[in-house]
């Protein structure tokens, strides 16, 4: 069992109603506990936070910090479990695994709920729900806590319940409606993990179909538009009747935006929230803020009274100013009844027409006017009622009771009638408040129960009303009376509760239980029975005579002799009663000598602790006790009360009304005193029976102590005076109080010296012989004087002090000796040792004169020669007092004048400061003191007066805010005391922060609170102020930071930051600094703290700081190089440090500097790391490593082999590529092999050594060495495949709803054609090989351009679409006046008519009956064509783009629908999209573009696409965007790069074999000069083209490079410009694609180029606008925005046809004996067997881009889009549903609705996405692309024969791979499970708010109706003929829609 935790205390609480007198037995309230020890219950060191009582069992479970505890009624541990820490993180989503989410750690998991599910399946069950694992659930055993009975392992969406911080709120309660046990929780918005769970959402405790418990799927949730803003802190859930009630506060997000609390209702069997409801409740006085809660009886009715407190300004947090508020539910009820009813029926109006009700959470619907029996039909609402509803008006109450600390627990009983209110409070206390009926409280009572926690809101009481159990952070404490005592009891159990003080109501402190008001005597002497009154003697004044002897050693011992006196007038008199008992006693009369003479009187007795009531004289008569009782109850005859002495039996009591008298103990029964003490309490009580009525205590003192006491305890103080504590030797009276010796005056001065009889005069009375003892080394003691009787002290008067003195002590010269006071008689004593003795002690001659001074030494030993440095001397006789050295001192002859209040003379030397007086110029000398006519005392060292000089400052600048480091530079800087040095800049202090030398200080500026120009100044001492001359300190602007990149470094550190901003250049050392916990330290204060919020805990002694010195490049940029801090270690803050300026990093970029691990980078050599690699000379170096890009790019990458540079030219995640010099460097570090080695920032990498291949290379360039190559290879290939040709039978299509084909063969040449595939595959493996260096050169070209566009990517430099523009090219592809574009076109006297009938079409279309009817009316249709189904279909998504949610729930339906006409078809063929053409339109060597269609689709199938489009638009732009631009970049730039056909669109790199440019066209690469205007000023800009470009191609070049990144449509057309060659001042020349000079052959003109022009490289052009009057345009023609297609090639111009570098009619040559046969053609065309390597090098060297956009799109390492679980778990339960258990049926559907549906046409397309242009080149390559997507998508095995296309050949090693790409993406989706209904709920609200502005509703609904007017009266018979139709009347109000919009002539 663990250690003790805090202590479960059983405290005693007093009921509401309190006394009654039942015979035989009295009961009365008892405020004591049962027990002095508290009980415990050892528990776990957890923080404790929710208590819940089992009414049943009356049981206790507490739910705590990692704990769970199950305790019995009387607080006895019963069972326990553990439950946390647990490895979790709020980002991720459960189960948690470490590889995935790194950011995991163990995770503290503070219980949230803890509820009691009366009725499961496996009987009654504890619901224990906490904040680890995204707040999920389980049950428990009631009986044993640690037995779990439910508990999910891979939990869904649906059920995280709890919130997922410990700081924010959830509650819940559970219900039974219709037999199901439901859950209705309320949680706060949590920043972190899943978004979109509801506020309020209900939960099954038991699965129910497809979903698990705890799960709210298709139950009742409240929806919000936007959940940070409606951010409810809930406070309570309550059930009352058929009602749950939450109370919560949160913004007023209509008016004032003030927080509130409001109550809300629901009803509890609502399964859709349709009847919520919520009113705000009003506190006056500005108790905004609930804090707890608890449901009562208050004035007959059911109450919710609440807890409020003052909000802190406008925020949720709660002031220490609070107050209870008291709501009737019944008022609540009324209000939120009329809320509703205003809102079904009056459209949320009042009567006065003020708004009264309306729509809250930004939920698309409005207050209706229904009929007034809507809210009595509908009392929970419908699907037709508006909802969430809120009132105006709130609910008010004034405070019942206010409190100054804050109230943090409310619970409520009701006794008698009456209301009584036990609240708890943030102190720990806990109090009872009486309520009265007006509505007013008063508190009567209070407790604490923990003074260091405050009292929890779950604050109960037990079934009975009369316990109630508390919870605190620390106890558990059981409040209650305790009724088996017999206490006290309830007045209907009293017999006799109409008589006098037989019962009282408990409320009221006029009103009290029985108590005992008095006692006498309260103290008592334990021996005495009888009362002595002994006669009172006079006092004695005692002269005593101490002689005292002080020998050597340091004790000392006085002897007293003792002679009387009569007794003084002074003294006072004693006087008697006529009952002889004395007046004063001893003590009293030391206090009135005291008075009258300001001496003391003490009695001799010693006490520690003063005790009023006690006496020095003892009380006489009969020992009785008597009491004076209150509230006395009426007695009976035969009744009787006792007294009872401790644990004495019980003495008889005599009662007189209320005063009852008790004879006391005898001495010998009386229990002993205590140890150490010299009195006992002994407890008395009143008893009736056996029964306890009211008790009091009793002290009995015990003298004989006091004498025992003293003899231990010297310094203590009287206690009283006894008759026998002094015994008299012979037995000599008297006795008593007058015999005990006092001591109260000293008459004799109080001045002794040590070492001679002395007579010393006392005042006192009964004195004897007493000794005095000391044993101090110091000139005067203040001794105490007591009395003793052998070893016991007698008395003591502690105002008494003898002051001795020892002349000797301290006085070591003869003029300390001679300052001794006189009034000591101390004098210096001649002789052989002379010293300082008392003057009647010198027994060898008195010295007058005492010898001279003598200084021992003295500092400074410099000063300025303005004086004003104070000079310290120290030496011996320096004199005797101030008056002596006034005038005595002289420095270096210069005048110094000491300082009075300064100079000292101590026990061992003299101390004399004076202040040095200027000196006219510099000197030297001894300093001299002369103290009167003696001999003046001279120093061993001079003095010299110097003239220190400033001659400059370094730096001369720096900010305002302070902290530069000035460093001032002079000459004799250490003059006078270094502590008197002061800096100054102008007025302002410069803090001295190093050792002063000589020649220069350091001191640090301070604050200014301007800029200036100020003087530096140094201050030696007090009046020498140095100037540094001619040299001011410019106080500047303080430097202000904008921006720093980039954001993230590796712990290794290093990496440059770029700081932009302004007046950096002000500082001198700005630095960039880190702050860090090390690995060990986190694991250590973890352990430690577990307990703890780790956002609490900030150690100190743990954290670390690196500093890393910038570089200021200018004043508005500086360079720092990131800190270093350790691998794995907490950063915890990174700022920039510019002197006084400090500016977090965050705030700079609103995102923390993130460090990453280090790099790793393997050694060249991995199999030997001490041998070198053989390297090719004109290849690159490829270096593998891992995380090389978490915080590094290219450009800051350097790499040397050897002594030279390895230029860099790729850096990705896993790979570098360095192009090292063409000749082997040499080795540096006297190695022969060049070594690489790579620098990363602060990082270094040896990666071994290289040496250079020594053949001579090939005169055969590398070109053809490959070329040669792979033409061989492809021979073998040739080959290959014509033996397949010709040996295997005939293609046919397998149509079994795939995109691809598959091929059969005969099957007894199936094992022949497997061996002839995979030979096919090698070889085109050895191709890729044979190319492989070529794609490592073309890659690593096309990477360092690539890099070029990282500072776009990632930020506005990706040019995005606007949602508005993207949606119109999905919804309306290609179509120019999409209705999005369009503003509705009606004449002014029509407009409010349509305008107000097409809106209530839309409310006919957001039935979804019409709705549905509409849609398969239209087609049913047959003239109802593709083009309208897409058309309609995306008309709809505009008009339901506000209410997503409503457009996904149709879209279902439909989809539901089409599903079962699948069914009994063929489901495969559902949803595709693509598919191959007719058989007889395929063509083998054909486009692959061209083999794929789109099929004929439904509306709902073009609702699907548009569906996806909405939902994954912000993956595209957070995900998929980035990738898919450089896919699309990339494409581009590897175009480019080549030769590419104006007219046909023909390239000579390309990825499509139809579009591949065959013939060796010459070319080369032109650097042209282009002049570009910036502003004013003109700047050239180099641009890359080719000499065969069309001149339009090289203006779209010239464009492309000015504005890159720069959206397409912002930029000028070609068209527009023309394009100038400028030579020279005057040679201009316009070129263009046609003139005079183009050259005609035959019919055919071809295109003017740069080589046509012989424009030479390095030209200069300029783009100038193209003058009106130009005939002149290029070829190319824009067909659709974002689209570039080129010339097609039948265009004629002139007759004459145009061409540019091949003739679109000439053939690539084909053998005469092939020509006849069409087939062999093409054929031909499909392999081009010498081209393939050109294919072959274009997709190697994309293989990265088009990898990184399928991961991109099939990514398993983060959670995929949420539209997209939910859409495949829509499938997935339509297949279960309709019994298909086909996997590949449902992977079929899944492909076409996503994949094919979506990112086919986004891959192909990426101008849907981008503002980019894509020409028919880049086209071509996407579309080879987009086919190898497909192909990877299928289920079919993908092979390659024959008459593959090339497209498919070239990924035929990639697509298996793609395909478990597709396959592990279906199945983590899948086996996620269902569950994220919820989370799309929100994120469709979230969308219909966010795009809904950008659609053009009226006008899409205008559309619409064209075809509802076309298919009029179809759809109205359809409506009529509907049953449910006809009862909502959709056909008559359609018919309304076409007489308002149409004026049609209806049967209205």
């Amino acid at each position: 069992m663990p250690v003790v935790a805090p202590l479960l205390l059983a405290l005693w609480w007093w009921p509401p109603v309190l006394l009654l007198l039942s015979p035989p037995v009295l009961l009365v309230l008892s405020y004591s506990p049962r027990s002095t020890s508290p009980t415990s219950t050892p528990l776990h060191n957890s923080r404790l936070n929710h208590l819940l009582l089992d009414s049943s069992s009356g049981h206790i479970y507490v739910g705590g910090v990692n704990a769970l505890y199950h305790l019995s009624a009387d607080l006895q541990l019963l069972s326990w479990s553990k439950t946390g820490p647990k490895l979790d993180s709020p980002d991720c989503l459960p189960p948690i695994d470490p590889s995935y989410c790194t950011q995991a750690r163990e995770t503290d998991n503070t219980n949230k709920l803890l509820l009691l599910e009366e009725q499961g399946e496996a009987g009654r069950s504890l619901i224990v729900c906490g904040t680890v694992l995204q707040g999920i659930c389980e049950k428990r055993s009631l009986q044993n806590v640690s037995q779990v009975m439910y508990q999910t392992a891979n939990p869904v969406d649906t059920q995280y319940v709890a919130a997922n911080d410990p700081r924010v709120s959830s509650v819940g309660v559970v219900v039974e409606r219709k037999g199901v046990r439901l859950m209705l929780v309320g949680r706060g918005y949590t920043s972190k993990g899943p978004g979109g769970i509801p506020p309020i959402t209900t939960r099954r405790l038991a699965a129910y179909l497809s979903a698990p418990a705890f799960s709210h799927e298709e139950l009742g949730k409240l929806v919000v538009g936007s959940y940070s803003e409606y951010n409810n802190q809930f406070v309570k859930a309550l059930l009352h009747g058929d009602h749950v009630y939450f109370l919560f506060s949160r913004r007023d997000m209509r008016n004032t935006r003030e927080y509130r609390t409001y109550i809300s209702r629901v009803c509890a069997g609502d399964p859709s929230f349709y009847s919520y409801v919520e009113v705000p409740l009003d506190c006056s006085a500005g108790y905004n803020l609930a804090q707890a809660a608890a449901l009562g009886i208050h004035r007959g009715g059911h109450a919710l009274f609440v807890a409020m407190a003052a909000g802190q300004a406008s925020t949720p947090t709660p002031t220490p100013r609070s107050a209870l508020c008291v709501y009737a539910m019944a008022a609540l009820d009324r209000a939120i009844q009329q809320a509703q009813e205003l809102c079904y029926t009056a459209e949320g109006k009042a009567p006065q027409g003020l708004d009264a009700a309306y729509i809250e959470y930004e939920v698309s619907s409005t207050c209706l006017k229904l009929p007034q029996e809507s809210v009595s039909e509908y009392p929970c609402g419908g699907e037709h009622t508006p909802s969430p509803i809120a009132s105006v008006q709130a609910v008010y109450s004034k405070p019942a009771i206010t409190w100054a600390t804050q109230i943090t627990a409310v619970a409520v009983a009701t006794e008698a009638g009456h209301t009584i209110a036990i609240l708890g409070d943030r102190s720990g206390r806990l109090h009872k408040v009486f309520l009265h009926a007006n509505g007013t409280g008063a508190l009567y009572e209070s407790v604490e129960v923990d003074s260091e926690s405050t009292i929890n809101a779950d604050l109960l009481l037990d079934s009975t009303g009369h316990n109630i159990y508390v919870l605190t952070e620390r106890k558990v404490c059981s409040v209650y009376h305790n009724r088996g005592s017999n206490k006290c009891t309830w007045k209907q159990e009293c017999v006799r509760h109409t008589q006098p003080h037989h019962w009282l109501w408990g409320y009221g402190r006029d009103r009290q239980c029985v108590s005992i008001q008095s006692l006498d005597p309260a103290i008592q002497s334990r021996y005495e029975q009888t009362q002595l009154f002994p006669p009172l003697h006079p006092s004695a004044s005692v002269l005593l005579r101490v002689s005292c002897t002080y020998p050597s050693a340091p004790w000392h011992q006085a002897r007293t002799t003792q002679r009387s006196r009569s007794e003084s007038s002074r003294l006072s008199r004693r006087s008697q009663t006529s009952g002889g008992l004395p007046q004063h006693s001893c003590g009293q009369q030391a206090q009135r000598a005291s008075k009258e003479k300001n001496v003391g009187l003490r009695c001799p007795s010693v006490w520690r602790e003063q005790r009023p009531g006690l006496s020095c004289v003892e009380s006489v008569s009969v020992r009785k006790v008597s009491f004076t009782v209150l509230q006395l109850p009426t007695l009976s005859q035969n009744e009787s009360l006792s007294c009872a002495f401790g644990t004495l039996p019980a003495q008889p009591a005599v009662a007189v009304e209320n005063r009852i008298t008790c004879q006391s103990p005898p001495p010998q029964l009386l229990p002993p005193s205590p140890w150490g003490s010299d009195h006992m309490t002994l407890k008395v009580a009143l008893m009736f029976g056996k029964v306890t009525i009211s008790h009091t205590n009793i002290t009995f003192y015990d003298c004989k102590a006091v004498g025992r006491l003293n003899a231990t305890s010297p310094q203590s103080n009287p206690v009283c005076v006894c008759a026998r504590v002094y015994q008299e030797p012979h037995g000599l009276d008297p006795r008593g109080a007058d015999s005990c010796p006092c001591l109260w005056a000293l008459e004799s001065s109080p001045l002794i010296p040590v070492g001679l009889d002395t007579q010393l005069s006392l005042q006192g009375r009964n004195l004897d012989i007493f000794e005095f003892q000391y044993r101090v080394k110091q000139l005067e003691y203040l001794a105490p004087v007591y009395l003793l009787r052998g070893s016991q002290r007698i008395d003591s008067a502690p105002h008494l002090r003898l002051q001795l003195y020892d002349c000797s002590m301290g006085q070591s010269d003869c003029s300390q000796c001679r300052a001794v006071s006189e009034q000591y008689g101390c004098v210096w004593c001649g002789g052989d040792v002379p010293g300082c003795v008392f003057n009647q002690s010198c027994f060898r001659g008195v010295i007058d004169a005492c010898p001279p001074p003598h200084i021992t030494e003295v500092h400074p030993l410099t000063g300025p020669l303005e004086g004003g440095t104070q000079l310290t001397i120290l030496g011996s006789n320096l004199g005797q007092r101030y008056q002596d050295i006034q005038e005595a001192v002289t420095v270096a002859g210069v005048p110094c004048r000491p300082l009075a209040q300064a100079y000292r003379i101590s026990t061992h030397v003299y101390v004399i400061v004076c202040e040095l007086q200027p000196a006219l110029q510099p000197i030297a000398g001894p300093v001299l003191v002369t103290i009167g006519s003696s001999e003046p005392g001279f120093s061993e060292h001079n003095f010299t007066y110097q003239n220190p000089q400033l001659t400059h400052i370094s730096p001369s600048k720096g900010p305002m805010a302070g902290g530069t480091r000035l460093t001032v530079h002079g000459s004799q800087l250490l003059t006078g005391l270094s502590t008197d040095l002061q800096a100054f800049v102008g007025s302002q202090p410069c803090r001295i922060v190093n050792q002063v030398s000589d020649t220069q200080l350091v001191c640090r500026t301070s604050h200014s609170n301007q800029t200036a120009e100020l003087p530096v100044s140094v201050l030696f001492g007090q009046k020498a102020k140095k100037i540094v001359g001619n040299v001011v300190f410019h106080y500047l602007e303080d430097p202000v930071i904008t921006d720093a990149t980039p954001v993230e470094s590796f712990y290794g550190g290093g990496r440059n930051i770029t700081v932009s901003g302004q007046n950096l250049d002000v500082v001198q050392q700005p630095m960039m600094a880190v702050l860090f916990e090390e690995v060990g330290s986190v694991a250590v204060r973890q352990r430690r703290y577990s307990h703890v919020s780790a956002r609490n805990i900030l150690l100190n002694s743990t954290m670390a700081t690196r500093k890393a010195p910038c570089v200021s490049l200018s004043s508005a940029q500086m360079t720092c190089p990131s800190p270093s801090a350790p691998q794995g270690s907490r950063v915890a803050r990174v700022w920039f440090e510019m002197d006084n300026v400090h500016v977090d990093f965050e705030s700079i970029r609103k995102a923390p500097f993130m460090y990453h691990p280090d790099p790793e980078l393997y050694p060249l050599n991995r199999e030997d790391q001490n041998s070198p690699i053989r390297f090719k000379p004109g290849g690159v170096l490829a270096v593998e490593g891992k995380g090389l890009t978490l915080a590094m790019s290219r450009d800051e990458v350097v790499a040397h082999l050897g002594d030279q540079e390895c230029d860099v030219k790729t850096l990705d995640d896993t790979h570098l590529y360095c192009e090292p010099p063409e000749e082997q460097p040499h080795g540096v570090d006297h190695t022969a092999l060049p070594i690489l080695k790579v620098q990363m920032g602060g990082l270094e990498f040896n990666l071994g050594s290289v040496q250079y291949d020594s053949g001579t290379h090939s005169p055969v360039p590398l070109e053809a060495q490959v070329g040669l190559a792979a033409s061989a290879a492809v021979v073998v290939l040739i080959v290959l495949v014509v033996i397949l040709m010709y040996r295997y039978g005939n293609i046919s299509p397998d149509d079994d709803g795939g995109d691809d084909f598959k091929y059969s063969v005969c099957r007894r040449k199936s094992k022949q054609a497997m061996r002839d595939y995979k030979k096919v595959l090698v070889q085109l493996e050895t191709l890729e090989i044979n190319v492989g260096d070529q794609c490592r050169k073309e890659f690593t070209d096309l990477m360092t351009e690539m890099m070029d566009l990282s500072s776009d990517v990632g930020g506005p430099g990706i040019p995005f679409l606007d949602y508005r523009t993207y949606a119109e090219r999905i919804f309306f592809p290609g179509q120019r006046g999409a209705p999005l574009s369009q503003n509705l076109d009606l004449p002014e006297s029509r407009r409010q008519t349509v305008e107000q009938g097409l809106a209530q079409l839309n409310n006919l279309l957001n039935n979804r009956l019409f709705l549905t009817r509409f849609i398969h009316t239209l087609e049913e249709q047959q003239n109802f064509s593709q083009r309208d189904r897409g058309y309609v279909a995306s008309l709809l998504t505009m008009t339901l783009h506000d209410k997503l949610q409503y457009f996904t729930d149709v879209m279902k339906s439909l989809l539901g629908d089409l599903v079962q006409q699948y069914v009994v078809k063929n489901p495969k063929l559902m949803l595709r999209r693509y598919g191959p053409r007719p058989h007889g339109d395929l063509c083998p060597g054909s486009d692959s573009s061209d083999r794929w269609i789109d099929w004929t689709e439904t509306v709902v199938e073009k609702m699907l696409t548009n569906w996806m489009s909405i939902c994954l638009y912000s993956f595209l732009k957070e995900m998929a965007g980035e990738p898919l631009y450089m896919l699309f970049r990339a494409i581009k730039y590897q175009v480019d790069k080549g030769p590419v056909d104006a007219v046909t669109g023909k390239a000579k790199r390309t990825l499509n074999d139809s579009h591949l440019l065959r013939e060796d066209i010459e070319y080369c690469s032109v650097t042209l000069t282009v002049l570009v205007k910036s502003g004013v000023e003109v700047q050239p800009c180099p641009v890359k083209v080719l000499d065969t470009d069309t001149i339009t191609q090289v203006k779209d070049k010239i464009l492309d490079q000015i504005y890159k990144g720069a959206p397409f449509s912002q930029r000028p057309s070609a068209d527009s410009l023309d394009l100038e060659w400028r030579s020279g001042q005057a040679g201009h020349l316009t070129l263009s694609d046609d003139d005079v000079t183009a050259i005609v052959q035959g019919h055919w003109k071809r295109l003017n180029t740069l080589q046509h022009y012989k424009v030479p490289d390095g030209a200069t052009v300029a783009l100038i606008p193209r003058s009106q009057s130009s005939g002149i345009t290029g070829v190319n023609q824009i067909y659709q925005t974002g689209e570039k297609t080129p010339m097609l090639e039948g265009e004629e111009e002139e007759g004459l046809r145009l061409w540019h570098l091949v003739k679109s009619s000439e053939d690539p040559e084909i053998p005469k004996h092939r020509k006849s046969s069409m087939r062999e053609r093409e054929r031909a065309k499909a392999i081009p067997e010498i081209y393939l390597t050109r294919l072959l090098s274009m997709k190697g060297t994309l293989q990265k881009f088009v990898d990184d956009v399928f991961v991109a799109i099939l990514s398993a390492k983060r959670p995929p889009p949420i539209a997209v679980r939910f859409f495949f778990d829509f499938l997935d339960d339509m297949a279960e549903k309709h019994g298909i258990d086909d996997p590949e049926t449902v992977h079929i559907w899944k492909t076409n609705s996503l994949p094919l549906r979506f990112w086919v046409n986004i891959l192909k397309n990426p101008q849907f996405v981008f503002d980019v242009q894509v020409t028919d080149s880049v086209d071509a390559v996407l579309s080879v692309i987009a086919q190898t997507f497909i192909d990877s998508c299928t289920t079919s095995e993908h092979k390659v024969g024959r008459d593959s296309p090339v497209n498919k050949l070239l990924y035929a090693r990639e697509i298996p791979r793609y395909k478990q790409l597709v396959e592990r993406y279906y199945s983590d989706i899948h086996s996620a499970a269902s569950g994220c209904y919820q989370e799309m709920n929100s994120m469709l609200t979230e969308l219909s708010g966010s795009f809904a502005s950008e659609m053009n509703s009226l006008v899409a609904l205008h559309e619409l109706y064209k075809y509802i007017n076309k298919y009029y009266d179809q759809i109205i018979m359809a409506l009529e003929e509907d049953t449910a139709g006809q009862k909502m009347q959709l056909a008559y109000r359609l018919q309304q829609v076409a007489a308002l919009v149409e004026n049609k002539v209806t049967d209205l």
